[in-house]
């Protein structure tokens, strides 16, 4: 995991957070007085967080890596992968 990665993996949360904020806002308020802060920072700060981990666990598709920076399950051999329809 490079400084690409984690510049792309900052900005992926950030993003998130700001989706998890407004989703929480337009669900649970109809005026700017009834929005509940506590709600829409704590939701939108686990969101971040799992953000953060899913792109730890599963990479993004917006950074190119090498064999040596990104661990992967190794892929399948030709003769295991299966065709349609194929047991």
């Amino acid at each position: 995991m490079n400084r690409e990665f984690w510049k792309a993996t900052g900005i992926r949360a950030l993003r998130t957070m700001a989706q998890t904020a407004v989703a929480v806002i337009g669900v649970s308020a109809k005026t700017m007085s009834d929005v509940n802060w506590e709600l829409v920072i704590s939701a939108s700060i686990l969101a971040g967080i799992l953000s953060v981990l899913t792109s730890i666990a599963t990479g993004l598709p917006e950074v190119e890596y090498s064999e040596h920076v990104y661990m992967s399950a190794e892929e399948p051999e030709d003769s295991e992968v299966l065709e349609d329809g194929e047991e």
